[in-house]
């Protein structure tokens, strides 16, 4: 049979337009033992060992703060895998870590809480794993001096 006139359309399926939706996770930092509310904190999540614990080296997020909102923050859609987070309390905002005789005069913090010895701890004993669920890493900074 022939329809004169009529215009025939394919079937064409069309997604559902929605809100687009996070590839990964929400990693929220809490710290606790701040010593005080000066200068900034400096933090690194890093997802490849050589970017552990600074983000110098490719592999790694970082994220810089005046201490004073240093209390709680979130690095946003972290993609799935291994991960570890460093901070640094720069309390006199010059940018590095000060130290006495190879000691740090500033504040420190690992994921995990993992152990200090004669550096910072490796990427494995700081290391925790993300997920598709959101993540909550508790941090305490620790002072030397």
């Amino acid at each position: 049979m022939r329809l004169r006139g009529a215009l025939l359309l394919p079937f064409v399926a069309v997604p559902l337009i929605g809100a687009a939706q996070p590839e990964g996770a929400d990693v929220t930092v809490t710290v606790h033992n701040m010593r005080s509310a000066n200068g900034k904190v400096f933090a690194c999540l890093a997802h490849e060992k050589a970017a552990f614990p600074d983000c110098r080296h490719p592999g790694g997020t970082d994220l810089r703060m005046p201490a004073t909102a240093a209390g709680s923050f979130t690095f946003h859609n972290v993609k799935p895998g291994r991960y570890a987070i460093a901070l640094l309390h720069d309390e006199n905002d010059n940018g590095k870590l000060d130290k006495a005789l190879m000691i740090p005069k500033e504040g420190f913090g690992f994921s995990r809480d993992a152990p200090v010895r004669t550096g910072p701890p490796s990427f494995k004993s700081a290391a925790f794993d993300v997920g598709t669920s959101d993540v909550k890493q508790s941090i305490k900074m620790r002072y030397m001096l």
